[in-house]
């Protein structure tokens, strides 16, 4: 998910479907690659940190990811509005959890519109400072009520044209007290479809793995987190 820069892509999933652990495996990739840091924006702090995941546990990386909270839309878009003034290194990948929430504050769809276009553009800022042929990722991830279930139909028509790629989190059935999920990336065009398992164990130790009907396509194996555990 974070091994090159992308299209923006839209990660969309239920309640509990593990869209903020996989967005932290990113922000966990990227930010040990060598690049330069991460930024999550997210309404609170993250309640935990995925376990027995060696990447979570290493101090240089997570301090190369640089968490804001914004508690509002309104302090949302003036933290995006004031990116160009910020200093230090700018971020290599722009992480944007409970995309959801912003939008309950104002449901109109024009809204919606001028936030999505508003995190292109300071993807696209980011991308800019940091140079050519590297540019900022951007991932953003939307709760839906249930599966194949976005919400409002309005409003993911109106996200979708500006993320042309989205990732869709279906829950399966679960095996030996483990969540388990089948994420699908549909590129917008630009790629080919491909799908992970991801699974969560008890613990909180999450893995994904090539979707067993790919698991002989080499292409299956560029996954979220490089085919393997974040």
């Amino acid at each position: 998910m974070a091994a090159e820069v992308g299209p923006p892509l839209l990660l969309l999933g239920g309640p509990g479907s593990g869209k903020t652990a996989l967005l932290f495996a990113a922000a966990l990739e990227a930010a040990g690659e060598g690049r330069g840091p991460v930024l999550f924006l997210t309404r609170r702090p993250l309640q935990s940190l995925p376990r027995r995941t060696p990447a979570a546990l290493d101090p240089l990386r997570l301090q190369k990811i640089r968490f804001q909270y914004p508690p509002s839309t309104h302090d949302l878009l003036q933290l995006l509005c004031s990116a160009h003034e910020a200093r230090g290194p700018a971020p290599f990948l722009l992480l944007l959890d409970g995309l959801e929430e912003y939008l309950a504050e104002d449901p109109e769809p024009q809204e919606a519109a001028y936030l999505a276009a508003l995190l292109l553009d300071t993807a696209a800022h980011f991308s800019h400072q940091v140079g050519p042929g590297r540019g900022c990722g951007l991932i953003v991830a939307l709760q839906t009520q249930e599966e194949g279930d976005s919400g409002d139909p309005l409003q993911l028509s109106l996200l979708q044209r500006y993320f042309p790629a989205q990732c869709w989190l279906q829950p399966v059935a679960p095996g030996s007290g483990q969540r388990c999920f089948r994420a699908c990336l549909e590129p917008g065009g630009l790629g080919p479809r491909a799908e992970w398992s991801v699974a969560f164990q008890p613990d909180g130790e999450m893995t994904i793995t090539p979707w067993p009907t790919q698991a002989g396509d080499p292409s299956a194996n560029q996954g979220p987190s490089s085919g393997g555990q974040p």
